[in-house]
């Protein structure tokens, strides 16, 4: 039951955040700050750090430890945190996770390992293996558009039921039957959660979790608010957000993330559109496109503000 409550805490809306960037490409820790805090005050129920949106796997570790340090402190217990801790080389994983304790943050978000192409009992193995060293539990996360593997429901099921400090998944293969069987067989207490914007609400009505989100720290209120009613049972509000945020998704994943979702946040004044190479900042002509969506999306969120104060 006590495994239940402390799972409790990732139902909603998780945002994994950006990392923003100066011009001269350093880490811009005030953007960050700011940014942490539009995401609070938006209404996000946690937040992911050093996940794929935060161009993790092109920062050095010396970074990597700023902008925990950073969102960390500027969270300071409002809302809990995951921490990405992912890769390829098991060995080195168990080794890191064995001798860092993660000082606060509440779970470890883990991607399956790419680029090797293992076998659905290598994936298994791999996991096992993190969650026996890990202090913080652990969230799966299976992107098989990354990863160039996909992690099978029946891998998934073995696991959740296999380790207790495997607590949830992360899916974002964006196969909602996929999606349903989890619900159906994942021991109780285990996280399904949304890792596709466009399936987020869908996957919600059907039983998960919720979502870790990219758009939602571009429009927290709007798309926290989406979830909420979804898992209220609130179909058709959520279903008139969904619509209205479905073409901003479409947007910024356009040429590619984070392009797309750093080129909004420079819109709110919120960093910059800057990535370090091998991306590319979105083109003239994208930044237009999202910034004519924005301001249709601003005019929603004025209208539904009256409904999130009767939600709540």
């Amino acid at each position: 039951m006590m495994e239940l409550l402390q799972n409790a805490k990732f139902i909603g809306t998780g945002v994994a955040l950006i990392t923003p960037f100066k011009k001269d490409l350093t880490v811009d820790t005030e953007a960050l700050k700011a940014l942490v805090n539009h995401c609070i005050e938006g209404g996000v129920e946690y937040i992911v750090a050093l996940g794929t949106t935060a161009e993790a796997v092109t920062l050095n570790t010396e970074e990597k430890l700023l902008v925990r340090k950073i969102i960390v402190e500027e969270t300071s217990n409002r809302v809990p945190l995951i921490v990405g801790v992912g890769g390829n080389n098991t060995g080195e994983l168990v080794h890191q996770l064995k001798g860092d304790k993660l000082d606060g943050f509440d779970a470890v978000l883990s991607v399956s390992p790419y680029y090797n192409k293992p076998t659905q009992e290598g994936i298994y193995q791999h996991f096992v293996a993190l969650a026996d060293v890990s202090e913080k539990p652990i969230i799966l996360y299976n992107v098989p558009s990354r990863t160039g593997s996909d992690m099978t429901a029946e891998t998934i099921i073995r696991l959740a039921k296999a380790h207790s400090n495997i607590i949830g998944i992360k899916e974002a293969g964006g196969d909602m039957a996929k999606v349903e069987e989890l619900i159906q067989k994942v021991p109780k207490g285990f996280l399904v959660i949304s890792g596709d914007d466009l399936t987020a609400l869908a996957t919600v009505q059907k039983g998960g979790a919720g979502v870790i989100s990219v758009l939602g720290q571009g429009i927290p209120d709007l798309f926290s608010l989406m979830i909420r009613y979804g898992l209220k049972g609130n179909a058709e509000e959520a279903t008139e957000i969904n619509s209205s945020i479905t073409s901003m998704i479409h947007l910024i994943f356009k040429e590619g993330n984070p392009a797309g979702i750093k080129s909004l946040l420079e819109l709110k004044n919120i960093g910059s559109s800057l990535v370090r190479l091998p991306l590319v900042e979105s083109s003239f002509d994208l930044k237009s496109e999202i910034k004519t969506a924005l301001a249709r999306l601003k005019k929603k969120h004025n209208r539904l503000r009256s409904a999130e104060e009767e939600l709540n």
